[in-house]
């Protein structure tokens, strides 16, 4: 059996990047465990940012869209359906002055909608992709992951939360400016605990 893997890289930096080499390391390693077939989605290319349009396409009922509110929304409709499509998520998080970048964010924003990744109840929002794990490999210079300073993976294990993938787990090499062979050592032995089992 086939496990779909959606490999998202968010760092600015395609060459020396260190999440883009966890990532690199961790499809490599699911690969070895199971049967995988992993798609690619690459925030350094720019991604659009929410606008007027874009929102009242969005909050218009899919029914009632005009052609060009549903052109507006073709390429958030393109990255919802890569996330309904995976089983695995796989999250390059490079922590950027304390958050996630600018181009993670906008992802965020064009694939959180409500009736596609959430809906609305009478007890509040409840997440639509439930049964989805997501790795999220995380790099920073001075951040320590986890700590008081650290608003990027409390945002991801939230917002990931939010859209129904609760079984999220973090593979950290923080801390790079202080120590960067002892953190990158700690993410890789990480990787090769993981598997496709959960």
């Amino acid at each position: 059996m086939k496990t779909a893997v959606l490999r998202i890289d968010a760092s600015a930096r395609r060459t020396g990047s260190v999440t883009r080499d966890l990532n690199d390391k961790l499809i490599e390693k699911l690969s070895q465990t199971g049967d995988v077939t992993v798609t690619h989605r690459d925030l350094a290319a720019p991604l659009p940012l929410l606008t007027e349009e874009w929102i009242g396409a969005n909050f218009t009922d899919p029914s009632e869209r005009t052609d060009e509110q549903k052109r507006t929304l073709a390429f958030s409709d393109e990255l919802v359906a890569e996330v309904k499509a995976a089983d695995v998520l796989v999250i390059g998080l490079p922590i950027y002055n304390f958050g996630v970048p600018a181009a993670l964010k906008a992802w965020v924003d064009l694939v959180a909608r409500a009736r596609e990744t959430f809906r609305y109840s009478e007890n509040g929002p409840v997440g639509l992709l439930e049964g989805k794990r997501a790795i999220v490999t995380v790099a920073s210079g001075g951040t320590a992951a986890g700590s008081s300073i650290d608003y990027a993976t409390t945002y991801m294990k939230h917002v990931l939360g939010f859209i129904g993938i609760t079984d999220v787990e973090f593979v950290n090499a923080d801390q790079m400016m202080i120590d960067a062979e002892a953190s990158l050592a700690a993410a890789e032995k990480k990787i090769e605990a993981l598997g496709l089992a959960a």
